[in-house]
């Protein structure tokens, strides 16, 4: 009943928050609820969980650099930072925006509906004693927030308790933050025990994980490339997946560069990271839309896999006996779903952890199948979803440009520090005279020796010259089409120059401009240039 009045009404969504938000609760949460998701995978979600900012967070052994990059992003020190080589910081901080800068401890945190982090009481007093949110006006946390995380020990450090689930909270944070970045030092990439399990718990959001090698002014480009190299190599062997983690390398705080070799590249990983994280808020609807659709299939599997060992036990005697057996061959129940409900082994979640949660469980109240609950999971994933797609291109269209702004992101945008400003394409933009023009004799004797007529080269003389460049016939042809400039089909000795121009920033290894820049424009041709 319900599910035919949700197809019929097409005003049910105003935005896609709304959207997420309604299917979570009437068609997700009963199978949820009625299978004890949340007693084995992740706590019901909230009202925050749909409304609030893109959220970063930052993991890292200690002193690799995690609250700098913080304070780097945002050009301005937060309430409870602190910075040192030793492990300084030892809580979880949710940096926000707020009108008033100030501290609010964790226990206050978790009660505070308006916050998504409600459901982190059930980690307890320890836990909460070491959590907190700093609030600030500052323009970056206007479109993002920013999770600081303890320092991950190294050494005999690690054998000390932290008194609470450090790799479990993590991973709470993961499935509701945006971007994860992992910093490493480019000193010290041995990646301790306790680093290697944290990673392990992350290993189902790899499409939201990043690394940063930090710190990489201070050694040489060949020592550099020795470190990208190992630390690929360790990455791969506890990440486990054929692709390969985008790694940014850099220094990411606003000290002069110690070895400035590599200047450009970092300039270029730096650009790269920040349109990275200037793109969550633009993103933001459609990860949520990602992430609700990735809880509902392991939603179902969870429900199947219950149902089954429901089935299979005993009404009277033997139920102790049949627990230990049903949870030793786990592995063979979700073989059997996988063949019988044609699900992917992709969606099923680890063995060993479902084995050892079952073991606390009392099988004689879970519940049999319940085909409603899962045919209104599976209507959702079937429409609804599809209709939200369209609803977060809608709004896409609609709103205006959304990105991160302010802090460091400002200082790379424009103005002759801007990325690739006065490089390739841009050189000459501030100067009065044609930048072609340096070159334009060495162009000329090439132009008059393809004899010209009436001042022009046709198409078929110009490209007798162009493919000396052994440029592919692709960038040629848009060369061509930006350098002649009035559209007639042949270059004058103006529009030739700019070609053999374009030619060489092209093979310089710069990319070319998607329309020709006024700088580059033939002064003669200034201001009567065509449209397509």
């Amino acid at each position: 009943m319900f599910r035919k009045s949700m197809k019929k009404d097409p005003e049910l969504f105003q935005n896609v928050s709304d959207g997420l938000r309604r299917l979570y609760r009437t068609k997700l949460f009963p199978l949820e609820d009625t299978y004890r998701f949340h007693d084995f995978h992740s706590p019901a979600l909230e009202d925050a969980d749909f409304d609030n900012k893109p959220m970063v967070l930052l993991v890292g052994q200690y002193s690799t650099g995690k609250t700098t990059f913080i304070r780097h992003l945002m050009e301005q020190d937060f309430p409870g930072m602190r910075i040192g080589p030793e492990p300084t910081t030892d809580s979880f901080i949710a940096v926000m925006h707020g009108d008033q800068e100030g501290v609010v401890p964790g226990n206050a945190l978790v009660v505070d509906p308006k916050k998504p982090f409600r459901k982190l009481n059930a980690f307890g007093n320890a836990f909460l004693n070491r959590f907190m949110c700093a609030q600030m006006p500052n323009a970056v946390l206007e479109s993002i927030s920013i999770i600081d995380t303890p320092g991950i020990l190294s050494g005999e450090k690690q054998r000390i308790s932290r008194g609470y689930d450090f790799a479990a909270v993590l991973e709470w944070f993961a499935e509701r933050v945006d971007r994860i970045i992992l910093l490493f030092d480019a000193h010290k990439l041995d990646i301790s025990d306790e680093f290697s399990e944290v990673i392990r718990a992350l290993k189902n959001h790899e499409d939201k994980m990043r690394v940063v090698l930090n710190k990489a002014d201070q050694i040489s480009t060949q020592q550099l490339m020795r470190v990208y190299g190992a630390l690929m190599w360790s990455l791969g062997k506890i990440i486990n997946t054929p692709e390969v983690v985008r790694v940014y390398i850099g220094s990411f705080w606003a000290q002069p560069l110690l070895v400035p070799d590599n200047r450009k590249l970092f300039e270029a990983e730096e650009q790269d990271l920040f349109l990275d994280i200037q793109s969550l808020p633009r993103n933001a609807a459609l990860r949520k839309l990602n992430d609700l659709i990735k809880r509902a299939r392991l939603a179902k599997v969870h429900a199947y896999i219950i149902s089954s060992l429901k089935k299979e036990m005993p009404s009277v005697f033997g139920k102790d006996s049949k627990k230990k057996e049903l949870i030793s061959n786990l592995g063979e129940i979700y073989h059997k779903i996988e063949k019988e409900q044609q699900i992917s082994p992709g969606d099923f979640p680890s063995l060993s952890k479902m084995q050892e949660l079952l073991n606390g469980q009392d099988f004689s109240k879970f519940v049999a199948l319940k085909p409603r609950l899962l045919e209104a999971v599976e209507d959702m994933l079937a429409n609804d979803i599809a209709r939200l797609m369209a609803l977060v291109r809608q709004e896409e269209a609609t709103m205006p440009s959304q990105s991160v702004k302010g802090g460091a992101f400002e200082g790379t945008m424009s103005g002759p520090f801007g990325h690739g400003y006065g490089e390739g394409a841009s050189e000459g933009i501030d100067e009065l005279e044609w930048v072609v023009g340096r070159d334009k004799p060495t162009y000329d004797e090439i132009f008059y020796t393809l004899s010209p007529i009436n001042g022009k080269v046709s198409g078929a003389a110009a490209k007798k010259e162009m493919l000396k460049s052994k440029l592919p016939n692709t960038v040629l042809g848009k060369i061509w089409k930006l350098a002649d400039v009035d559209r007639d089909g042949y270059l004058d000795e103006d529009e030739f120059a700019l070609a053999n121009h374009l030619i060489k920033v092209k093979l310089e290894g710069h990319e070319l401009p998607a329309e020709l820049p006024k700088h580059l424009i033939p002064p003669l041709k200034r201001g009567t240039e065509q449209d397509d």
